[in-house]
Order: structure tokens, then sequence, then C-alpha cells
């Protein structure tokens, strides 16, 4: 029996890692995507975010999308919680998305707001309700105006959080005072997670649970410790990690993601750094930075 929705909303808090999507000779790499899974968990992630964009899910046709679920839910085996991107800017294409997702054992789903559309928030708002009138597990929004070209505002959300499978919103408009009013809106039991590594702290500090992380691919025992640290009111301890990690999230936007983080993957040898089109192999002297501040944090570059 699947735990209800607000049982499973209480588990997505925390630090979580927004997964690539490893490719081998142009196919999915499905064994380099488990032992990701693995490195994960046994690492105390605290969840999982597959095919988001951060695992090129414009460029997956809709078998592997669904594959991609399905083997992190697998490799994942119930040790923590699955929150798999199904958002698109269809409804009908998100919608068959969510429904594939929740068959596979997906615990909840993170929805991109429409991009490209640009729709009205009534139309934002209709897209939504399609979905959670659709599925009987959690959904979470994402909200990336920078990319999408519209910003989920919070009056919005807070229309949205009167349906009870629609428990949070991955922020990533950068804004803290937008961050402050979602959750003035939405209530005390609305989730809210930073969508931008660099804004953890800031967010977390008005209210937010955690993060759907970056650059956690490679460094989540210390995203978490972080996280932890900050939830548990060691503040001092928190920011020292914070500045820690800071030029490492740096360096793995310094190029649209995924670019940077799926180079670094390969330059630690955890899967192959290929990637699809539009998406092309990083600026040599991009890639320098990068190793440069790989090293700085102490990971081990070649």
């Amino acid at each position: 029996m699947s735990a209800a929705p607000s049982d499973t909303a209480s588990r997505l808090k925390g630090a979580f890692t927004a997964l690539v999507t490893p490719f081998k000779e142009g196919k999915v790499d499905e064994a380099a995507l488990g032992e990701m899974v693995e490195f994960q968990v046994s690492s105390g992630i605290d969840g999982l975010v597959p095919v988001g964009t951060t695992g090129e899910s414009p460029t997956l046709s809709y078998e592997e999308h669904n594959r991609v679920v399905r083997v992190v839910v697998e490799a994942a085996r119930g040790r923590v919680p699955v929150l798999a991107g199904t958002g698109a800017n269809s409804t009908r294409e998100a919608l068959e998305l969510s429904r594939e997702a929740e068959r596979a054992g997906a615990d909840a789903l993170l929805i991109v707001s429409p991009y490209y559309n640009r729709p009205t928030q009534r139309g934002l708002e209709m897209h939504f309700a399609a979905i959670l009138d659709a599925v009987k597990i959690p959904v979470v929004a994402y909200n990336i105006p920078s990319r999408t070209g519209v910003n989920i505002e919070p009056e919005t959300m807070a229309a949205l959080a009167r349906h009870p499978r629609f428990v949070g919103d991955k922020e990533a408009a950068g804004s803290t005072d937008q961050a402050s009013r979602i959750l003035e809106l939405c209530g005390p039991d609305f989730i809210l997670l930073s969508g931008d590594d660099s804004m953890t702290l800031p967010f977390m500090s008005v209210g937010g649970r955690g993060v759907i992380s970056v650059v956690s691919n490679i460094v989540p025992a210390e995203t978490v410790a972080m996280v932890r640290a900050f939830a548990a009111g060691r503040t001092a301890e928190a920011l020292a990690m914070h500045r820690r990690l800071f030029p490492l999230v740096k360096a793995v936007f310094v190029e649209t993601n995924p670019v940077p983080i799926k180079t670094a993957l390969g330059i630690l040898g955890r899967c192959s750094p290929e990637l699809r089109l539009p998406m092309a192999p990083m600026e040599p002297s991009n890639a320098e930075k990068l190793k440069a501040a790989m090293r700085a944090f102490g990971l081990k570059v070649q």
C-alpha cells in the first residue's frame, strides 16, 4: 500500500539531488545511473530527483524518460523518496509522464511550469490543477522563470495549495521576498525548497525546508551536512559550510546547467560527460576553472 500524500510530503525536506542522466554512446547508461543512486544514498542524501532539467529531460524520449524514473525507483529501494520530474510545456504530455511515474513507484512529482508558452496565471493554475486531479501522489511545483519565461506568482501558489496534493515549491526565482510571500500565503505546512544551491541558506532562513541541489551530484555528504546543520540551529557551522561550498557552486554554473556538473562527474570517473545536443561540451577555459574549483575543494582531479 502506498503512503498517503501527507505522509510522503513529510519526507520532502532536506537535501535532494537533481540527478544527471548519464549517457553512453547515445543511450541512457542504466548501470552508471544505478551506481549514482547508490553513491547518493550511501552518502546520506535525503531524496532523489530524476529527469528534472538537470537530467536533460527535454532531450529524452518518452520511453527513456519513463525508464529513468523506473531505474531510480528500483535502485533507491524505498530508502529515500524519489521526486520524479514530469513537467512539460504541454499539459497532455505532463499528464502522461506523471501517470507513468506514479505507476513506476515515484513518491512524488516535480512539475516545472510550462516553458516557452508563457501561460497566464490562470493558465498555470489550470495546468497544475489538471495534473493534481489525475494523480494520487504529492506534487511539487518548480518555479524557474529565467528558463521558462513566466513566474508562478505567490497568489497562484496559494490557490494551488488549497489542493491536498499540492504540497510544495522548488523555488528558483532568486528572491527571498518572493519565498517569504509564498510561505505567508501558503501556510506553515507548505514545503519550500531552494532550486538554487547558492540560495539554500537564505531560503532556509525565511522558512525553507532544504534544497534540490545540483552540486550534490558530486558532494552529497557536504550538502546534506550544511542543510542539517542549519535545520538543527547550528547556523555558524552551516555558514562555514556554505562558504566552503560557494566557489564550487559557482563553478558548476559557469556554463548552462547541466554541462559543468556532468563534466565534473566525468572528471571524477562517475559517468561519461556525454551530453545531448543542444548541450555542448564546455569551453576549455571554463573547464579549467571547474577543475581548479574542484581541486580547491579537495576533490581528486587528474
